[in-house]
């Protein structure tokens, strides 16, 4: 018989598979306790898992361990590393929770007037039965999760919250830069291993005073951004065909009508721009072999902008000094991608906004515009133009 461990309770339709199924049982684990997991996790097979982390430390434990279940898509949260060293199996609920979503919207949403919306994508198939909505309010800049060409054949108006991110994504930025110059993650380390002064001489990092950055893109993010980097006494460039050399001026930087000047001077590129053909590959490897060997790159608007083969080739090749990503061309990450095992990368899950002021300001301003919308206040900054 094949034992389940049930880590943090799941629906009772779940665990009556179980139940009818002679051949396995289960035992539900509410401790979700590291020390708690070394002692239970052994005696399974087979185990399901939620948010709780299963790290190396526990795994190392789960000699029986076949295969982990998760109750959901995402697995930042188990160590993908090690169960591939023990070929630990990872399965995700790959369709069910879509499917779910899908189908409650197309029963809830045509009773609405408006809807906000997250990560859940809005396609015409859910659409179609929604003949009363008039306005869809995201709670973030991005909208590749809406069916832009039906709701402009409806005249559904989408709206964002276009000021409420500014700051979040502008302060991760510099996170990003000062953690990759002063290579923060390799003295970090050092430091745990034991040697605390051993290699620190001979680990490379870098300053941004007086350095150049070339921002790509300047919205409101990288007109947040620009005031942090004069603060560092930083040289600002600026790539963005439709804002004026006055404009750019009148923040503290210089209008570049050249990409490709901008990026073989610059010591940091910071990307703020849409994903569109246009943009997607925008940085490939031609492009990184233009640059500078001491330059570090970041993105926080949109994956598939930055070739991340390419990417990850130029770090491995020393082309450029290192690069900080809070997007992916596929998320969440696919497991296999080479830059979650470079450490000339820094890596966050898409969470530049997700600040307890940031999120507060974007529920705010996400409902907000909604009532604006009806009132006939609205900003019309706030609207996508389709």
């Amino acid at each position: 018989m094949k034992k389940i461990a049930i880590i943090e309770n799941i629906h009772k339709d779940g665990l009556d598979i179980i139940d009818n199924d002679p051949d396995y049982q289960y035992e539900l684990i509410s401790d979700v306790s590291e020390g708690n997991l070394i002692k239970k996790l052994p005696d399974y097979d087979a185990c399901t898992l939620r948010v709780s982390k299963l790290n190396e430390n526990i795994l190392k434990h789960c000699h029986k361990l076949k295969v982990i279940s998760r109750h959901g898509v995402g697995y930042d949260n188990v160590d993908l590393e090690y169960i591939k060293k023990k070929n630990i199996k990872l399965l995700i609920t790959a369709t069910a929770n879509a499917e779910a979503v899908a189908e409650n919207l197309i029963k809830k949403l045509p009773d609405y007037d408006a809807c906000t919306l997250r990560v859940s994508k809005l396609n015409e198939n859910i659409l179609k039965h929604c003949h009363k909505l008039k306005v869809i309010s995201r709670h973030g800049v991005g909208y590749d999760n809406v069916d832009l060409e039906y709701i402009k054949k409806k005249n559904i108006n989408l709206l964002i919250t276009a000021t409420a991110n500014a700051v979040a994504v502008a302060e991760h930025v510099i996170y990003f830069m000062l953690s990759i110059s002063k290579s923060i993650n390799q003295y970090d380390n050092e430091v745990r291993l034991g040697n605390f002064k051993k290699n620190a001489s001979t680990i490379e990092t870098l300053e941004l005073f007086k350095k150049e950055i070339l921002i790509v893109g300047f919205g409101r993010i990288g007109k947040s951004l620009i005031k942090r980097c004069l603060g560092f006494e930083m040289k600002v460039n600026v790539y963005d065909p439709f804002v004026s050399e006055d404009t750019i001026a009148q923040f503290g930087g210089n209008k570049i009508d050249n990409l490709n000047d901008g990026l073989k001077s610059c010591d940091y590129l910071s990307l703020h721009i849409p994903l569109t053909e246009k943009t997607k590959n925008m940085i490939d490897k031609l492009k990184l072999n233009s640059m500078k060997k001491s330059s570090i790159i970041i993105n926080t608007s949109r994956g598939g902008i930055i070739n991340e083969i390419d990417l990850n080739n130029a770090l491995n090749k020393k082309v450029i000094f290192g690069a900080g990503l809070d997007v992916f061309e596929k998320e969440p990450v696919d497991k296999d991608n080479p830059l979650l095992k470079n450490n000339k990368v820094i890596l966050s899950p898409h969470s530049a906004t997700f600040t307890n002021e940031c999120k507060s300001r974007m529920s705010i301003e996400t409902t907000k515009n909604i009532i604006d919308f009806f009132n006939n206040k609205l900003d019309k900054s706030m609207i996508v133009k389709l």
